[in-house]
């Protein structure tokens, strides 16, 4: 009786050793070969796993790795002609000057252009308190006025661009940044015909006979 009871003692024990051994075996089906990493940072560091077969795989990974990159902004604005010749003003008739401006940028929410006077209207070169202008400053009011147009397709193939130039406005300070033109998105540049800004000045029979004349300074800011 002794000898059976020890008998089944170690049949017992044997069946634990190999259940045991048939857990483990399962639970702990991979070992740790390596570690994969970035150098001088532990933060990426992840064990790299071997399934303990031959043949068999190992593995491991990275995650978190930051690409960035970085376009440099660009902004440009050509004008067609340096000199607006108005040419000799007859009393009451409208003359005009133009030029044509190209402007391109990657600016994301696009950009706008700005037009000052330098004088504040057309100036007697001779007497600079001689004016051509809608004021009644020097006794004679006339008309002194910058205006604007689109004046091509638009350059942006980009979709819900859009671009305004609608200016036409009276000119009677030096300070004011008249706007004659904004979009909205970036455009590339392409040949020389964005906008098409005027200067028109009408005299009239009053005005004092002499040389005229302004300096206009056109800004552009692009808004990246």
């Amino acid at each position: 009786m002794m000898i059976k009871i020890k008998t089944q003692k170690v049949l017992a024990t044997l069946a634990l050793t190999a259940m045991a051994t048939a857990t483990l075996g399962s639970t702990y089906a991979a070992t740790q070969i390596g570690t994969a990493s970035v150098n001088n940072t532990t933060s990426f560091d992840t064990a790299i796993m071997w399934d303990e077969s031959f043949p068999g795989t190992a593995s491991g990974s990275v995650s978190g790795i930051v690409v960035t990159a970085t376009v440099d902004p660009s902004l440009s604005m050509e004008l067609s002609t340096g000199a607006l010749d108005l040419g000799n003003l007859v009393a009451g008739v409208q003359a005009t000057g133009t030029l044509d401006i190209e402007v391109g940028t990657n600016a994301a929410n696009g950009l706008s252009i700005t037009a000052r006077s330098g004088s504040g209207w057309l100036t007697n070169t001779s007497d600079s308190s001689i004016q051509i202008n809608d004021l009644t400053t020097d006794g004679v009011a006339e008309s002194y006025k910058f205006l604007s147009a689109i004046n091509a397709t638009a350059d942006s193939t980009i979709a819900g661009f859009t671009q305004t130039a609608n200016l036409d406005t009276q000119i009677n300070n030096n300070t004011t940044e008249h706007t004659i033109y904004t979009s909205n998105k970036p455009q590339q540049t392409n040949g020389l015909d964005d906008i098409t800004f005027t200067v028109a000045a009408t005299s009239n029979a009053q005005t004092a006979a002499g040389n005229y004349q302004d300096t206009i300074t056109f800004t552009v800011t692009g808004n990246f």
